[in-house]
């Protein structure tokens, strides 16, 4: 029993002298963080330095989607306010909203899905906008009760609907049609405007053509025309034509039972019906239709028949591109003489791939948009050049290594398609030097440097035009020289305009993020801190693989001046003179 006891005894003595040291520990390491963020702190206040969660858009294809923004200012309700404000708030007026449904990730799918077109508005509380527009918008609500139906969701709750819809600003308002998401509202913020959009958008999409007179008044007056060759002009045919054109916005959709005015269109007068034609006024005039007779089928044969086949970039032409349900792209970049070699070639390749690409031609020496685009996707030279583009999701290039022949671009798409090629990323020159206290990342040594598992690595992605970067620059820098001396910890920084690689995807300039060691496989930490030396510090301290310890330069020894030793080097000083 003694012998027991005495055990029990030195295991639990064990114990605290083992909490002790470990309370010691935490002391100590917490201790030493105080000391180290308080030097750090001290440092900064030596100069005027501001940080922030400043983001400038970096995307510079996308940006020629936004040509109407860019001469008007930009749609009203996309571009709102963003955050809060630290003012005193007015009381707000009382506002009657009983014919606006409030909706919630619960109740969301059932309303767009039974209402055959429903306005959603995506707000949140503090905005002023959001609060300028509600009686604005409660009182189109009631005058469209029977034609539309409007609803509100707060964002700053229902945050898994604010990110499926890409939510930037507030308010955004979307239309949706038959449950699918069709439109942003950029119109007037007043009652008048909805209500005269919405009865517009609500209104008969679908005519009806019973005269060769207004069958020729039409093909003479429309640059493109859906027709459909029915049975009857009422009934489920005309119903699911009816429901697929209520989802298209630039086009119109007739319908005829009259053989003679299907003859008009180029249907033959014995061909089964339901039967249908797109027909457009470009180098390809007719696509006939051969699926099921069905409003989602009919909608993505025209998405896929009602573009021209190679669309040129211009202002025009770049909402046919980003617009497009068709993500992936196939672009010809080349000069303007070497246009009528390539072009007919891609508009060959291009009718086997309808619905699969969106063809598009760039012109590599247009003044106002050849060189950016180009420079976007990393197309140096002269030389025409094709390659694949998966669209601004996870911006994927492919290029074409060979001849443009018809037979190599289809060669290139398909094995696209069967996921057989392997990306190109853009890459500035290696540095000729790398040993600044802030390393240097190109494409080409990103694997080298930023996936080392032995290293913690912090990676601004940035922009030399872009103002922020600027300003953060010296903070960064002067990150960069406190923590040279740790070999466990690399702080880096990568040209985000001119190098690519698939794990470091920048939402706008400067991204900053962390890598930490022995994890390199999984995504990146997206640091999302004030940028001042001081809270960059206070996520390294916290999230790095490897602790490390601030080293602070040693303080110089003060220098004691006496009398004699002024009047020594007061005589040195005279005799160096001399």
């Amino acid at each position: 029993m003694a012998s027991s006891t005495s055990i029990s005894l030195l295991l639990f003595v064990s114990f605290l002298l083992l909490l002790v040291n470990l309370r010691a520990d935490n002391a100590s390491s917490g201790s030493d963080l105080d000391e180290e963020l308080a030097f750090l702190a001290a440092e900064e206040s030596k100069e005027q330095s501001h940080g922030g969660s400043y983001h400038e858009e970096h995307d510079q294809y996308r940006d020629f989607e936004n040509y109407e923004d860019l001469e008007h200012g930009g749609g009203e309700f996309h571009h709102g306010e963003h955050g809060g404000g630290g003012y005193e708030e007015e009381p707000l007026p009382t506002v009657d909203e009983k014919d606006v449904a409030v909706l919630t990730k619960d109740n969301f799918t059932e309303f767009v899905g039974n209402n055959s077109f429903a306005m959603v508005e995506f707000y949140a509380p503090w905005c002023g906008a959001c609060q300028a527009l509600a009686p604005e918008y409660a009182a189109a609500a009631t005058e469209l009760k029977g034609v539309a139906a409007l609803a509100k969701i707060d964002a700053t709750e229902e945050g898994d609907l604010a990110q499926k819809y890409e939510i930037q600003g507030f308010p955004t308002v979307f239309l949706f049609v038959d449950g699918e998401m069709r439109k942003t509202y950029e119109g007037e913020r007043t009652k008048d405007g909805i209500v005269t959009w919405l009865k517009k958008k609500a209104s008969p999409s679908i005519h009806n053509i019973t005269t060769t007179e207004e069958a020729e008044r039409v093909l003479s007056a429309e640059p493109k025309v859906v027709l459909g060759f029915l049975n009857s002009l009422v009934g489920s045919e005309s119903e699911e034509l009816a429901a697929a054109s209520r989802l298209e916005d630039d086009l119109s959709f007739y319908q005829t039972a009259s053989p003679d005015i299907a003859k008009l269109f180029e249907i033959e007068t014995q061909v089964k019906r339901p039967a249908l034609v797109l027909l457009k006024k470009e180098e390809e005039k007719l696509a006939r239709f051969d699926g099921n007779f069905t409003k989602t089928a009919i909608a993505e044969f025209v998405s896929a028949n009602k573009v021209p086949l190679v669309i040129n970039f211009t202002r025009e032409g770049a909402s046919l591109i980003f617009e497009n349900s068709v993500k992936n792209q196939l672009i010809l970049f080349a000069k303007a003489n070497e246009t009528e070699k390539h072009l007919p070639t891609l508009r060959e390749v291009a009718k086997s791939f309808k619905g699969k690409f969106v063809f598009v031609y760039v012109q590599m020496d247009n003044e106002d948009y050849g060189e950016a685009v180009s420079g976007f996707f990393g197309v140096t030279g002269t030389a025409p050049k094709v390659l694949v583009y998966t669209g601004n999701e996870d911006m994927r290039k492919f290029i074409l290594d060979g001849e443009l022949t018809a037979k190599n671009i289809k060669t290139l798409a398909e094995d696209f398609l069967a996921d057989k090629l392997k990306p190109f990323y853009k890459s500035d020159p290696l540095p000729e030097t790398n040993d600044g206290d802030v390393k240097i990342i190109v494409g080409n040594n990103f694997d080298e440097i930023v996936l080392d598992e032995s290293k913690d690595v912090l990676l601004e992605i940035y922009a030399p035009w872009c103002g922020y970067c600027q300003s953060f620059e010296p903070i960064y820098n002067k990150l960069g020289k406190y923590l040279k001396g740790i070999d466990s910890l690399v702080v880096a920084k990568m040209d985000g305009t001119s190098n690519e690689h698939p794990r470091a995807k920048a939402d706008g300039f400067p991204t900053i993020l962390f890598f930490p060691a022995g994890n390199k496989s999984f995504d990146p930490i997206t640091v999302d801190v004030d940028r001042t030396v001081v809270e960059l510090y206070k996520f390294l301290k916290k999230h790095a693989s490897i602790p490390f310890k601030l080293e602070k330069p040693a303080t110089p020894e003060p220098v004691i001046s006496t009398k004699k030793a002024d009047e020594k080097i007061e005589g040195d000083s005279a005799k160096d003179e001399l």
